[in-house]
């Protein structure tokens, strides 16, 4: 053993080299550091705190500062700030900085809606040098930039992101996923095609086509799910199901055991009711002509000798304030009729898209109640205490306002839509209405590649109402502004025939109301409801630009209006003319249809001849009045809705073949009506390319 003086000794020779040692790390740590702020981190701090600290920071870690100031700017919603402390940014960044650059740069264009920009800057990110925060957010302003459109690439996104989150984001994203999945179109999902090792993506389609084959069974649904989950563990839905998914997995059916039909069986209103009523009870009858198998129908030619009458428009649906027309007796005000039961049970639907074409008889209770009789509130807590499980209608627009707002425990298909839509979880919205119409017409016209609309509609306030659903329409699938040009009386238009003026396809942008936009917020990554500007009012020509013409005309004025556009256009313009279904009326013979020839027009599916049997049917039933017949057609829709209640609510992307279009509920369960559209060619009616 050493003597212990020795180990003091060595002791002391050691002690100054440690001092030393500590001195010289101190006098480095004054000298020139990297930054050590990592922007490619989270930004948790608010855009105040990064900027105090890009002020008290050397040139080393002030852009590491900005940029994170930047980014907290961007997420508070202040664009102006944040762009001007982009100018402020040094023209000499580190790789690093340029990629965080490139990501602020496309969320700020995405936040002002310069959707084009902002995708050609993504496409400038160098994704391997990205952190796993930095890849989720640039995931996510990928999502944002698709705009909502679901695609293959959107997909393949949405794949990408998923494992880069947790929590929230993680079930939005696989919410967001078979969102995306279940809008796409049967037929486009039928035709992508993948890649070998994406077992992911092969996964989620084998899931869409599991729940469509089984939708309509909850048993067979939760034993399917159960199976693709044992096929496919690995996959993000198997371990954490879309929330609709789950939720459709303790899904009942509502009764129908007893249905309230509140309709307005006397005034003005009483004719349009009795039409519903009609197909109503003949659909839950089964009265229905079933539509012959071996042949395709054509469209119906509108030959009838008696033509539709104006006071029946389709428009009366929503606001009917035409004048008094004869009709049926209706039962004594405030009483409620009960319908005979009919003999057999309601068949269990297939496995598939249901159809209102032709169902069996139910032994449902339908109890009718006059809401032209007494208030609304009054009519609702009769059903109620006549033991209601569901009810259909009201059909006024005032009064299914007041039902919305009433909290009423029971189910209603609503037979309009309000002016404001409420959400709630026991009420859905189906209407034929010409906004209906205006909207369906924006998405096939954008579908046929046409992208500078006029809109040529009544000086009234349906022209208001159709300009303004179809421009919001337009601006939500992508489209810039929407011109628009009214016409007066049919006096009004005969005179521009006459004096040869024709009309000039020039117009005025339409100043729409704007929707309730809703902002994305995913990954950290908020791009917030885009700001709607006022577009200018000024009188534009649109001779040179226009290519597509949207004609909301009665079938007289739009004998009138068609020559008039040749007049100024010429026989061999590429600008195609569209007409809503308002000038789709009896009574237009082979003259009428050579005059229109080029000329597509929509229509519910019935008076397209998808069921010739059911249309000459119901034209017998309403003395080939279509407005009367596309009434009857709601009925048998409502009818075959009524008992779908619960799949509306809960089941996302449940569409219904029905007479007055194909049906779909969106996420406030107001049905969307997709209709057939015709064209008339050389003397006959086609279905539209």
């Amino acid at each position: 053993m050493l003597p212990s003086k020795v180990v003091r000794r060595k002791a002391g020779r050691f002690l100054p080299v440690v001092l030393a040692g500590l001195i010289l790390a101190a006098c480095s740590g004054q000298g020139p550091q990297t930054s050590t702020v990592n922007i490619q981190g989270p930004a948790t701090a608010n855009s105040a705190y990064y900027l105090q600290q890009a002020q008290q920071s050397s040139d080393d870690s002030k852009t590491d500062w900005q940029l994170l100031a930047i980014r907290a700017l961007l997420k508070e919603g202040k664009y102006p700030e944040a762009t001007q402390q982009l100018s402020q940014l040094p023209q000499q960044l580190s790789e690093t900085q340029q990629q965080e650059l490139l990501l602020l740069q496309a969320q700020l264009q995405l936040s002002t809606q310069q959707i084009k920009e902002a995708q050609a800057r993504l496409q400038q990110v160098k994704t391997g040098a990205l952190s796993q925060d930095q890849l989720a957010r640039y995931y996510g302003l990928q999502i944002a930039s698709a705009q909502g459109r679901p695609s293959l690439s959107l997909l393949r996104t949405y794949i990408a992101q998923e494992p880069l989150l947790k929590g929230p984001d993680h079930q939005s994203n696989i919410d967001a996923t078979w969102q995306a999945l279940t809008q796409m179109p049967q037929q486009e999902v039928s035709n992508l095609v993948i890649n070998a090792d994406e077992n992911v993506l092969q996964g989620w389609l084998d899931l869409l086509a599991v729940w469509r084959a089984n939708s309509q069974d909850a048993e067979m649904l939760k034993s399917a799910i159960k199976d693709w989950q044992t096929r496919y563990p690995q996959n993000p839905a198997a371990k954490t199901l879309p929330t609709q998914l789950s939720q459709m997995q303790n899904y009942t059916k509502a009764s129908t055991s007893t249905i309230a039909l509140l309709l307005p069986l006397n005034g003005q209103a009483q004719v349009f009711a009795n039409a519903i009523q009609k197909g109503f009870n003949d659909a839950k009858n089964g009265l229905l002509t079933p539509a012959p198998q071996p042949a395709a129908a054509q469209p119906a030619t509108a030959d009838a000798t008696t033509s539709a009458q104006p006071a029946a428009n389709a428009d009366a649906v929503v606001s009917p304030s035409a004048a008094p027309i004869s009709a049926p007796q209706a039962q004594p005000a405030g009483t409620a009729t009960q319908q005979p039961a009919a003999a057999q049970p309601a068949a269990t639907q297939p496995a598939a898209t249901p159809s209102a074409a032709s169902e069996p008889a139910s032994n449902a209770q339908i109890k009718v109640y006059d809401t032209s009789s007494q208030p609304i509130q009054q009519v609702m807590q009769q059903a109620q205490q006549d033991g209601a499980t569901i009810v259909v209608g009201p059909l006024l627009k005032s009064d299914v306002e007041q039902v919305a707002n009433s909290q009423t425990p029971l189910n209603v298909l609503a037979l309009n839509e309000p002016e404001k839509i409420q959400n709630h979880p026991n009420v859905c919205y189906f209407a034929l209405s010409p906004e209906d119409e205006a909207r369906d017409a924006a998405h096939h016209i954008w579908d046929q590649g046409k992208r500078q609309p006029l809109l040529l509609v009544p000086r009234s306030g349906l022209g208001d109402r159709v300009t303004n659903a179809f421009a919001q329409e337009w601006q939500s699938l992508g489209g810039s502004t929407v011109l628009q040009q009214r016409f007066g009386s049919t006096a009004e238009l005969k005179q521009g025939i006459n004096s040869g003026a024709g009309i000039s396809l020039s117009g005025t942008p339409v100043n729409a109301a704007p929707a309730e936009p809703q902002g994305v917020s995913i990954a950290g990554v908020t791009i917030p409801a885009p700001q709607q500007s006022t577009p200018d009012v000024a009188s534009t020509s649109g001779d040179g630009a226009v290519d597509a013409v949207y004609i909301v005309s009665t079938q007289g004025e739009l004998q009138l209006i068609k020559p008039m556009i040749t007049m100024r256009t010429g026989s061999r313009s590429n600008i195609a003319l569209y007409a809503s279904s308002r000038s789709a009326q009896a009574g237009a013979g082979p003259d009428f249809r050579l005059e229109m020839d080029g000329l597509q027009f929509s229509d519910i599916p019935l008076l397209s001849g998808t069921n010739p049997g059911l249309m000459q049917q119901a034209s017998k039933s309403f003395n080939n009045d279509y407005s009367l017949v596309r009434l009857y057609a709601m009925g048998i829709d409502a009818w075959t809705l009524a008992n779908h209640f619960n799949q509306m609510r809960q089941s996302p992307g449940f569409t219904l073949d029905g007479n007055t279009g194909k049906l779909s509920a969106d996420a406030d369960c107001v049905i969307n009506r997709k209709l057939t559209w015709n064209q008339y060619r050389r003397g006959e009616i086609a279905p539209a390319n």
